[in-house]
């Protein structure tokens, strides 16, 4: 790298750099309520448990804009997705590298927009509200327990973050 001033040459260095670079695979899910507290979650085709609504990000996607773009595509609602609640980094397993998982807070839905929500995706094939427990009873054990780190977060201000 020494002697590089030409700007083409750094360029060429850096990419050569980042391209050698580890890649993350990203999840971006959203915890959402309705206004009597009660938890969105959806049924995903592909998988054997209820989720979260959200899902992967795609190449340069940032995490929050993953998530929120999921949650249109899958059901036709737009949210803002506020603080992080959870972060965790999940280490390789089964044909799976690493990846990271956030849970954004989606917020709280008025009814007018609990009933705008439609299905428009045939990943998801039903999207429910339910109570806390029932929640944690739906889905994988490793997302039940996610959720519960969340719904505390969401309590007590905090950013829950684990590997």
């Amino acid at each position: 790298m020494a002697g590089m001033t030409d700007d083409e040459a750094r360029f060429a260095y850096l990419a050569e750099g980042n391209a050698k670079q580890a890649r993350k695979r990203v999840a971006a899910d959203l915890l959402i309520r309705d206004e009597a507290g009660r938890i969105l979650v959806v049924n995903p085709t592909y998988k054997e448990n209820w989720d979260l609504p959200g899902g992967m990000a795609e190449s340069n996607e940032p995490p929050r804009a993953a998530g929120e773009r999921e949650l249109t595509e899958e059901l036709g609602l737009t949210v803002v997705a506020g603080r992080v609640l959870v972060l965790d980094w999940i280490g390789p397993h089964g044909p799976w590298d690493d990846q990271l998982v956030f849970i954004f807070d989606g917020g709280t839905l008025s009814a007018t927009q609990v009933e705008t929500i439609s299905i428009s995706d045939p990943e998801i094939s039903d999207f429910a509200f339910v109570e806390l427990a029932e929640a944690k009873a739906m889905l994988r054990p490793d997302m039940a327990q996610r959720l519960a780190r969340a719904h505390d977060a969401l309590a007590t201000g905090a950013t829950d973050y684990s590997e």
